[in-house]
């Protein structure tokens, strides 16, 4: 094994080790009969914390899914719309914005 080969195995295996401990840190989204689906599609690049701070319009949930949907989200065409009414039922312009703590990785310095 070459000598780059060696650490990326090493990264590469403690990313399949960590995933689920970083995820399980992420906060929980809620609760309805698509919420696991959700969960899984978004998770899979960030945190759900992003998605708890967000207050936007049905529409712009539209364009939400349907970008993130394009930059490789895995969301079944059939749930496509359940997915934006989620997210737009729970997370509207008119209710406030989720405050989160920061994590130790985004502090300013």
């Amino acid at each position: 094994m070459s000598k780059l080969k060696a650490p990326l195995s090493a990264l590469a295996g403690f990313l399949v080790l960590a995933l689920p401990v970083l995820r399980a840190q992420s906060p929980e989204l809620p609760a309805a009969p698509i919420r696991e689906k959700v969960n899984t599609a978004c998770t899979e690049c960030h945190e759900s914390r992003i998605i708890l701070q967000q207050r936007l319009s049905k529409g712009a949930w539209t364009k939400e899914v349907d970008k993130m949907i394009k930059w490789g989200a895995v969301v079944d065409a059939a749930d496509r719309d359940a997915f934006i009414d989620y997210l737009s039922q729970n997370f509207p312009p008119d209710k406030a914005g989720e405050v989160m703590p920061r994590s130790a990785g985004s502090k300013r310095r």
